[in-house]
């Protein structure tokens, strides 16, 4: 099975600026607020965990080599982009209305417990969240129009631009934990995967369900009821964690690698819609 990037994708960086129009509304998904706060709760995580991201693979940079280092200066790139745009979709949020300072707190305070484990522990945490993103971006493109229908068009477009991008770097922090672990035993690696993935999967899932909640209480909603939005939402339908299952597992096969996941169609007709509006500097 392949454990190579695709000949014809590449790590690219693109430096595009989504500014929302100046029409923009509360609930930029469509008018649905429970998908809008599940995709805001998602989003306030970016920018501090991409940094963390970012930081856990630079440390690792000057011991990889060339073809590797070179993938792995344009992800982290990629990655400090993302958490730029990200960080203007945030500050969208009112403060005003939702515990953004709240939600921020506990983010934060995750991913200081994170960083304590030092450079090694932040890698492995990277390769198991980068895992969920590429899984997210898989959902994305297989939804197609209907996960974000009706969405903001400069929102949608953010939001189709970071799947994109996560697809093409998806397999970077993995090969740079394979590079930094080469000597060791097989088991002992697979296993220090395995029980990282079950403890980020456990806390990822309940995080964001959590931040969605509290963004819909502060809509109104019982503390009930926004419960139960929410998990209707990631759980049933749309059902963003659960659509990409298979990809989800294929995680925890001996021998696994991101590149036994094929890239779907899309990848392709959004690459040439992106490294076209990149040439224009911004939208």
């Amino acid at each position: 099975m392949t454990t190579s990037k695709p000949t014809d994708l590449s790590v690219t960086p693109r430096d595009i600026r989504f500014v929302p129009a100046k029409d923009y509304v509360r609930h930029w998904l469509g008018g649905d607020p429970v998908g809008t706060a599940v995709m805001n709760a998602l989003s306030l995580t970016f920018p501090d965990g991409e940094r963390l991201f970012v930081d856990a693979v630079r440390h690792y940079r000057e011991r990889l080599p060339p073809a590797l280092q070179d993938d792995a200066r344009h992800f982290i790139a990629q990655e400090a982009l993302h958490s730029r745009e990200h960080q203007a979709l945030n500050d969208l949020v009112d403060p005003a209305i939702y515990p953004v300072a709240e939600i921020l707190a506990k983010i934060r305070a995750r991913i200081a417990m994170a960083r304590a484990r030092g450079p090694f522990g932040m890698l492995v945490s990277t390769i198991a969240l980068e895992h969920f993103t590429a899984m997210m971006a898989e959902v994305h493109m297989e939804a197609g129009n209907r996960l974000f229908a009706g969405a903001e068009p400069r929102i949608e477009q953010l939001w189709r631009w970071h799947a994109l991008e996560e697809t093409e770097h998806k397999a970077v922090a993995f090969d740079v934990f394979m590079e930094i672990t080469r000597h060791w035993n097989p088991l002992r690696r697979y296993w220090l995967r395995v029980w990282t993935m079950a403890l980020i999967t456990v806390n990822f899932t309940r995080n964001i369900s959590s931040h969605a909640a509290r963004l819909l209480e502060a809509e109104g909603y019982s503390p009930r009821a926004a419960r139960a939005g929410v998990r209707r939402y990631v759980w049933l339908s749309p059902g963003i964690f659960r659509l990409g299952w298979r990809t989800y597992f294929a995680w925890y096969r001996p021998g696994f690698h991101p590149w036994q996941i094929g890239s779907r169609p899309q990848v392709n007709s959004w690459r040439t819609e992106f490294d076209a509006i990149a040439k224009t500097s911004s939208l």
